[in-house]
């Protein structure tokens, strides 16, 4: 009885092993096939879509590309008048129903009370985007608690309470898509920016996490896409530098809205931008403590934050 089982777990072993070796082949070489294949896109028209931090940088630019693509927005910002400035731009661009919310999503029973606000109004969100965030911009040991707290609740906590929110609905259906937009400072810490990088870090984590959730349920129409860019000139981090910005440039809003929307409408669940940082996350799992330091100092990582300004106060 004993070598019976035993010899069912050992077929059980061999059967698993062939199919990981023979599927991992497969998907070491899936981009490859998948860059020669047209991909396909998903139509958005008809969908709501729900943006964090609309009122300015790459929140209004997303609003804007999904108004052309015909969906319906909701758009919320703390910013009552950026955010207004958001919803005219997106009529301008064809969008039919634009909704516009004040609301600050580092606050929980706020988020809650405008996303039942939303639910009456609208209808239930298929495409949820957080972007707001926020960045302190200091030395930890100066961060003052408020900030620090401030920063967590906005960059990570806050994407807690909306997938709380419109999570069930995309779960009820089996449709939707969680869409994260955190960054490359939460894959790697990042001198003078201890707050921010633990925020990001976790709500890449808190993404992923969820996307396997909905992978283990059975809700594989609900989709998860977990941006990280590196710095985007939208005033949020006016004064860093990049030392080799032919590497590592400082993006554009326009072309970080054009990877994102393109990674969005085909599903995909990690960007990365831009490509360089493919390579310097790759090599740095594989070297050794004091080579990372190294390199990160020819890269300039531990002075990005030395003359960093950020957004200028309205």
């Amino acid at each position: 009885m004993n070598f019976g089982l035993h010899a069912i777990v050992k077929m059980n072993f061999v059967l698993e092993t062939l199919k990981v070796l023979v599927l991992s082949i497969y998907y070491l070489f899936e981009p490859l096939f998948l860059w020669l294949l047209p991909s396909r896109r998903k139509n958005v028209s008809g969908e709501i879509v729900l943006i964090t931090g609309a009122g300015s940088g790459i929140g209004q630019l997303m609003a804007i590309e999904f108004a052309r693509l015909g969906a319906s927005l909701v758009l919320w910002d703390i910013n009552e008048e950026g955010n207004k400035e958001t919803s005219r731009l997106v009529k301008e661009h064809g969008a039919l129903r634009v909704h516009d919310y004040i609301c600050d999503c580092s606050n929980r029973l706020e988020v809650y009370k405008v996303a039942d606000q939303v639910k009456k109004e609208v209808g239930d969100v298929t495409i949820l985007i957080n972007n707001a965030g926020i960045v302190t911009g200091k030395k930890f040991i100066d961060s003052p608690d408020s900030l620090v707290e401030k920063t967590m609740a906005v960059n990570c906590m806050a994407h807690f309470w909306t997938c709380k929110a419109f999570l069930p609905a995309m779960m009820a259906s089996n449709h939707g898509h969680v869409v994260s937009i955190a960054s490359s400072a939460g894959l790697i810490g990042v001198n003078g920016l201890a707050d921010y990088c633990a925020s990001k870090f976790a709500a890449i984590g808190f993404a992923e996490s969820v996307g396997l959730e909905m992978l283990d349920l059975g809700k594989k129409g609900v989709k998860t896409t977990i941006v990280c860019p590196y710095f985007i000139n939208t005033g949020m981090f006016d004064g860093c530098s990049s030392k080799w910005p032919n590497l590592l440039p400082i993006l554009e809003p326009e072309y970080a809205v054009k990877k994102i929307m393109d990674a969005i409408l085909k599903e995909q669940v990690f960007l990365v931008m831009p490509r360089s940082l493919y390579i310097v996350f790759g090599i740095r799992n594989m070297i050794s403590v004091n080579l990372g330091l190294l390199l990160g100092d020819y890269f300039g990582a531990f002075h990005f934050m030395d003359h960093f300004k950020g957004r200028k106060k309205d």
